[in-house]
């Protein structure tokens, strides 16, 4: 039982230093949208990668990454790198035009911008309508994985629920007074942080099965399809090797928390910069959970579904001692925080500036646009706690749902960049037609035979992008046909 709460002692110190850190934050805010939304914009090299990477490695990367590891093998590390490698480039493509727009028009949110370029009210409801929905069951990932985490390694002395409100209660605290400045200065000591653990995580578990090389040779002769090109199953078949890495490089960028640090970033190079490291970091870390939860069939065999994703604090627990598995566990409510105190703060950020002061308070001052703010914060967090309640599906499956519903904004935003041809009707009507047909796939309205072998985000992109080109060619020739009749009509 002391070792129990040594354990306890270790998160309550963690949870205490980040509070300070993030309150400490709240006397440089400014109270001004810009302030409390995206940190004056004034984010350089080396925060801004931190903030990054920190927002992104989430309680999906440390246990929705152990239990693919557990069900898939070493091949979903294989595709997670290479697909992250990927994303670097869509982090620049698409991360340096919105930071020059941001700068030069004040851009704060994705769907302001974007309704903002094509002249489109709907577009931009249409656009917070998507970040919106498809970004709360991802919120709500971060207080199921605290739950799990908190539940499993105090041996439930901290149940499930009561943890995940635990580490919401105090990251809504020091979102509510201190805004992304608070996020952001805590995400550079959570990604530190997160990144020595999980290290040190991979370390005591293999040093207990007599080191990876010899773990490595008992799972083989246990599980040998782990160590196959394709995975337990041929799950990894050619399609959706090719979909994997097309889903996280059009959805990475989307994710609302992702997009908006684009806005945040001092100077273009400062993009640059972590476009470079990320997929290098990533590289690393990224076979960290997955090596643990391929170790875990040794001690765990035969776990299913929601069990796997388990399977990291399972193997903390079995095989550390109480007080390092807690000092480790750190590392994880890390991975949790500086992902949900993005996301709390991107949502109530979109929902202030595009739906609030636009319709319903549009001569709202900027004080009362950071009070409307905080209270979203409150909103989207129950909201969060709701979903964690009782969680409909593994963290895998919600992950890649929610992903899939986010990547139908990719060929809108890249057009919207790029093409000047653009018309804000095709947007809606291909983001409208890609979001229907990712319910009916996912519903069974339409059979997944269909999409022949691919994940779902394949062909709803090719979908979706064709109907933006198809009608915005259509509109820029029906534009060009009236200006053309009516230039006649006035020379008659």
């Amino acid at each position: 039982m002391t070792s129990l709460f040594s354990a306890l002692i270790a998160v309550i110190l963690y949870l205490a230093v980040t509070l300070i850190i993030g309150l400490y934050s709240y006397r440089l805010d400014r109270k001004t949208p810009d302030d409390y939304f995206l940190a004056d914009r004034r984010i350089g090299p080396f925060v801004l990668f931190f903030t990054l990477i920190a927002t992104n490695f989430s309680a999906f990367f440390f246990l929705g990454f152990a239990g693919a590891g557990y069900r898939i093998g070493y091949s979903y590390y294989g595709m997670m790198a290479m697909g992250t490698a990927f994303v670097a480039l869509a982090f620049y493509g698409i991360g340096r035009p919105v930071w020059k727009l941001g700068k030069t028009r004040g851009y704060i949110t994705p769907p302001e911008m974007l309704g903002d370029l094509l002249n489109s009210k709907l577009l931009r409801l249409t656009v917070l309508l998507v970040m919106v929905v498809f970004t709360v069951p991802y919120l709500a990932i971060q207080p199921i994985g605290a739950g799990i985490l908190l539940s499993t390694l105090t041996k439930n002395l901290i149940p499930y629920f009561p943890g995940a409100v635990l580490l919401t209660a105090i990251i809504v605290l020091y979102v509510f007074v201190g805004g992304m400045r608070s996020v952001v200065w805590t995400d550079v000591m959570q990604g530190m942080v997160m990144f020595f653990l999980m290290l040190l995580a991979v370390y005591i578990i293999t040093s207990a099965f007599g080191g990876l090389g010899h773990a490595n040779s008992v799972v083989r002769k246990i599980e040998p399809e782990l160590f196959s090109h394709q995975g337990v199953g041929g799950f990894f078949t050619p399609q959706k090797w090719f979909s994997y890495i097309v889903l996280w490089f059009v959805c990475i960028p989307m994710f609302p928390q992702i997009f908006m640090r684009f806005f945040m970033a001092k100077k273009s190079s400062s993009l640059k910069l972590s476009a470079i490291a990320y997929p290098v970091v990533t590289a690393i870390w990224f076979i960290c959970p997955v090596i643990i939860g391929i170790i875990g069939h040794i001690p765990f065999p035969g776990l299913e579904g929601k069990e796997a994703d388990q399977i990291l604090p399972m193997m903390l627990g079995a095989h550390a001692p109480p007080w390092l598995a807690g000092l480790i566990m750190v590392g994880a409510v890390a991975a949790f925080m500086s992902t949900m105190d993005s996301q709390l703060l991107t949502l109530s950020s979109m929902l202030t500036r595009d739906l609030y002061v636009p319709f319903f308070s549009r001569k709202a001052s900027l004080p009362s646009q950071v009070i409307a703010g905080r209270v979203i914060v409150v909103i989207m967090a129950v909201i969060g706690l709701a979903i964690a309640w009782d969680p409909p599906a593994s963290i895998f499956q919600i992950a890649t749902a929610t992903f899939t519903g986010l990547a139908v904004l990719f060929p809108t935003v890249v057009a919207a960049l790029y093409w000047h041809r653009t018309s804000a009707a095709a947007c809606i009507i291909s983001i409208i037609c890609g979001e229907a047909l990712l319910v009916a796939i996912l519903s069974g309205s339409i059979p997944h035979g269909w999409t022949l072998g691919f994940l779902p985000v394949v062909p709803i992109l090719l979908v979706s992008t064709a109907i933006l080109i198809a009608g915005s060619w259509l509109a820029s020739g029906l534009a060009a046909l009236f200006k053309k009749n009516k230039h006649s009509a006035s020379h008659r």
